[in-house]
């Protein structure tokens, strides 16, 4: 680098680091230098929660109008994907940044018992942004391991508030043990789950408003995971004290809808908060979800829901508002996965990927504020379970059940009902070899690993489905000419 006589180390080193510091509306002084600050971010995940299981999306029976105010202030989704069909998966890939196949953690579909975990010495999103200055706090759902080897704190978290594991009695705050934290130290408190956590996440947001910090608050709800209790239903909870919290004799739509009412009430008081604190317009609040709809979910226009790489178990709602930066009221029909998310808030934040963990997702910033025309994307999935496999490229998508293969144009046939694989032999073949290729070069499948599936004994539209094998599936690369046809 050449540096001119007449300025100094010092003056450089204050140049650089001025330059370092991200886009936002609120403005300080450095220097005597006006300079943007770095925007908050709170990211919402809700846990199961179905495309059109909210009122913006396309639900009639569920009035969620937080949850629609954040989509009229910002972007919704109309292509978003998870990076998997259950939860330990997406979330190891939303917190690196990666696709899961890359860790251990995230071969588990998901993690039950294994004493397996996201790696601490790896980078994450609230690690690359507290290096930055932020400060990090996670509200809800980690089940990215246990202590005392795995947890948020040692993976970049200042704070924690929340259970470990994959679910919890909304009352009870257990599921065979009690699983309610206050950083590292477990708590005992009465009180409805999802009530507690929005609660939580509005002092995080008041704390923070005060110090004048920038703040990563990540609120990952456990609603409207089973098992099926709505405010007021602690005899539903006295009920399943003795029984599995995952049951199949629980549950009704009423239910289920005044559990997304509630957390929709829960994210309305954070974004209140937000407001009385000065901070709505340099602060990005992203709503998605961690995959596809469970067993009550609305899943329109899709076929399938979780555990299963039918677009119903993979599409999910996200919405994203910076109302200082990211127009309003628009839809977006950009193709994008959970692991973007990473890159995108990095970006944001003017912060730097580790080199050496280089993200898989990309950065969403240039096409959500119309600097950039839609990007055409290649994704890639798989499920342990009946020897799932799925890629997108472009509008066409591959789909593989145990033996059964298909290719669909999922634009204009998003029920996955026209199998185009000998209409377009070229374009099936093509994708084929491309998932084989991107799967060389993730960690391999394993016997040992987690997975599961619904049968046909739990739920009636899944006749003559049987429990998975859960044995490995390892092909070998098949190598043709990758020359595009489509």
């Amino acid at each position: 680098m050449v540096i001119p006589g007449d300025v100094t180390r010092r003056v450089l080193l204050r140049d650089m680091a001025l330059g370092t510091i991200a886009l936002a509306s609120g403005v300080e002084n450095i220097f005597g230098q006006s300079v943007a600050r770095p925007p908050n971010i709170v990211f919402i995940m809700a846990d199961d929660l179905g495309y059109a299981d909210v009122s913006c999306y396309g639900r009639p029976d569920i009035s969620t109008p937080n949850i629609d105010n954040l989509a009229a202030k910002g972007v919704r989704f109309l292509q978003a994907y998870a990076n998997s069909a259950v939860c330990s998966a997406t979330r190891t890939a939303l917190i690196t940044g990666r696709y899961q196949y890359r860790l251990a953690i995230g071969l588990e579909e998901p993690l039950a018992g294994r004493d397996v975990g996201l790696p601490p010495d790896h980078p994450t999103l609230p690690s690359l942004l507290r290096k930055a200055g932020y400060n990090t706090t996670l509200v809800g759902k980690w089940h990215l391991g246990v202590l005392p080897k795995f947890g948020p704190l040692q993976s970049g978290y200042d704070h924690f508030y929340g259970f470990r594991g994959g679910a919890v009695d909304y009352y009870r705050h257990a599921n065979q043990r009690d699983d309610l934290w206050d950083d590292d130290v477990q708590v005992h408190q009465m009180g409805y789950l999802t009530d507690m956590l929005g609660g939580r996440a509005v002092d995080v947001v008041n704390e923070n408003g005060k110090s004048g910090r920038p703040f990563l608050v990540s609120l990952h709800f456990n609603a409207p995971h089973w098992p099926w209790e709505a405010p007021g239903d602690e005899a539903e909870s006295n009920r399943l004290r003795s029984a599995s919290l995952f049951d199949f004799d629980g549950g009704t739509q009423k239910t289920y809808q005044r559990m997304i009412q509630e957390m929709d009430l829960q994210i309305g008081r954070v974004l209140e908060a937000l407001r009385k604190n000065g901070l709505t317009d340099n602060t990005i609040v992203i709503f998605t979800s961690d995959n596809g709809g469970e067993r009550f979910a609305d899943t329109w226009p899709f076929t399938g829901r979780k555990t299963e790489l039918l677009e119903g178990g993979l599409r999910i709602p996200a919405i994203i508002s910076w109302p200082a930066h990211i127009p309003q009221g628009l839809t977006t029909d950009q193709v994008a996965i959970t692991m973007d998310w990473l890159p995108t808030l990095v970006a944001a934040a003017g912060v730097s990927f580790d080199p050496a963990f280089p993200p898989d997702g990309i950065n969403l910033l240039p096409i959500l504020m119309g600097n950039s025309a839609v990007v055409e994307r290649k994704l890639f999935w798989r499920y342990k379970a009946n020897a799932q496999r799925a890629a997108r490229d472009g509008d066409y998508k591959y789909l593989k059940i145990l033996d059964n293969t298909f290719l669909f144009n999922v634009v204009e046939d998003p029920m996955e009902r026209a199998n185009l694989k000998v209409r377009r032999r070229d374009v099936y073949d093509q994708i084929v070899a491309e998932w084989r290729d991107w799967n060389a070069t993730m960690l391999p499948e394993i016997d040992d690993s987690s997975t599961g599936n619904f049968t046909g004994d739990e739920l009636a539209d899944h006749i003559g489905a049987q429990e998975t094998s859960g044995k490995a599936d390892n092909p070998v690369p098949l190598k043709i000419p990758s020359t595009k046809t489509h």
